[in-house]
């Protein structure tokens, strides 16, 4: 597969455990670009302002974190994730700052400082973006949105899945904190969770990653056409 135009951008949305990441993965590595995790960029906030011991909220404290935090992704060995100079790829996966990253996300002070670094990293060069408003707000103009959904129980599923080691979780507590992330994000004021009217729909509930994946690069070579 040739690599993408320059500045060419696929954004996909959706809730939490549709396989947005996943996704957005190995689609960046069969088309050649990069790939930038946006929630990834908002659980790093989440766990630096953690173990700060700061609130989640706008403080002056907060800002001044913002303004100095630095987050990097290092896709040649392994899609891991850095922030202010410590590997936290796993880290930022717990339940607990899910649900930190999830009231971090809602915050003006937040996505105010991140906006500008998340478009930053597509700004010379084609990449595919995944979030929670990648095809809303960060780029309204991507040349192919798409929205990836599936059901709760298959959500949950999959995310029980990747906190299968951790202790104390199980499908019930992953279904209800899925559950109210769905809630926190769709009725946040900043930035909800929403589908663009321009997004194709996709619903993982029923097939594979390698059928939806499928799916994106078909779309895009109907656009190349």
């Amino acid at each position: 597969m040739p690599p993408l135009e320059k500045n060419f951008i696929i954004t996909i949305d959706g809730p939490s455990g549709a396989g947005k990441s996943t996704v957005s993965k190995k689609i960046a590595a069969r088309l050649n670009l990069i790939y930038i995790d946006t929630g990834a960029m908002y659980r790093c906030v989440a766990w630096a302002a953690r173990e700060a011991g700061l609130e989640m909220s706008c403080t002056s404290e907060m800002i001044t974190l913002l303004q100095g935090i630095e987050i990097r992704f290092q896709t040649a060995a392994g899609n891991l994730v850095f922030c202010n100079g410590k590997e936290v790829t796993d880290l930022i996966r717990s339940p607990e700052i899910d649900r930190l990253s999830s009231a971090v996300s809602g915050l003006p002070c937040v996505r105010a400082a991140l906006l500008p670094l998340q478009r930053a990293a597509a700004r010379n060069q084609p990449a595919i973006i995944d979030g929670r408003d990648a095809g809303t707000v960060i780029f309204p103009q991507a040349d192919l949105k798409i929205y990836l959904d599936a059901d709760l129980d298959t959500r949950a599923r999959r995310r029980l899945a990747e906190q299968q080691l951790q202790a104390g979780v199980d499908l019930e507590s992953v279904t209800a904190a899925i559950a109210n992330r769905d809630r926190a994000d769709s009725s946040r004021s900043q930035a909800p969770l929403r589908r663009a009217d321009d997004a194709v729909l996709i619903d993982s509930t029923s097939q594979d990653i390698e059928s939806v994946c499928q799916h994106i690069i078909e779309l895009y070579e109907k656009l190349k056409k």
